[in-house]
């Protein structure tokens, strides 16, 4: 699997979690004393935090391993796969025992706590589940591929520093044309066929020099 191929899923992964997450997982009804059937939801975000939570940290994990180097992107991996272990531990405890998540929903609702019909599941937990399952098996891939992904702009690094110690090795040499070059008394060098500066001219007649350097 590629870096980008990785980068991708992991970033689709954490949007469908939280898709998954924001929709209905538990329904029931409660009995106040204004009304004798009260319904209740509560969302998957609600029931289980650690959905919301996972989904932050798969597209967290996505642009880590997308700008990170090479260990850093080893450390993203590992995080990804324990935010999918998070996701599907969170999803099961909910599954296992959603009364409490219920409960928690009609206190909310309607501050009362005792449920009048049973507790019904959606089937949005199962697809969050299998969210957490597949950000596990991707970030364990990528693990695996990583290896062979190249470091991030590493190619246009070296291409600088071979610039820049080209650059160094060379220096002016001669004037175009291979015609030499003479210094002025300032340390400055100018070709035979260079333009020569008024001033410059002056100041070398003053000292009785030839402004020509011939």
């Amino acid at each position: 699997m590629t870096r980008t191929r990785t980068v991708l899923a992991l970033l689709v992964l954490g949007a469908l979690t939280f898709g998954t997450g924001s929709p209905t997982w538990v329904t029931t009804t409660v009995a106040t004393a204004l009304e004798p059937e009260v319904a209740v939801a509560a969302s998957g975000t609600s029931a289980a935090p650690g959905v919301g939570a996972g989904a932050l940290v798969l597209l967290a994990a996505g642009i880590a391993c997308a700008l990170t180097g090479r260990v850093a992107r080893y450390v993203a991996l590992v995080v990804a796969a324990a935010a999918g272990v998070l996701v599907v531990t969170s999803t099961l405890v909910v599954v296992g025992d959603p009364v409490p998540a219920a409960t928690a929903a009609a206190s909310a609702s309607s501050g009362v706590t005792d449920l009048t019909s049973p507790v019904t599941l959606t089937a949005w937990p199962w697809a969050a589940v299998a969210t957490g399952v597949l950000a596990v098996v991707v970030a364990v891939w990528g693990a695996v591929a990583a290896r062979g992904w190249t470091a991030t702009s590493g190619r246009h690094e070296r291409a600088d520093a071979a610039a820049a110690g080209a650059g160094a090795t060379s220096g002016p040499a001669a004037a175009p044309g291979g015609a030499p070059t003479t210094s002025s008394d300032d340390g400055a060098t100018a070709g035979p066929d260079d333009e020569i500066d008024p001033h410059d001219a002056w100041d070398a007649l003053s000292r009785g020099d030839d402004p020509t350097g011939r």
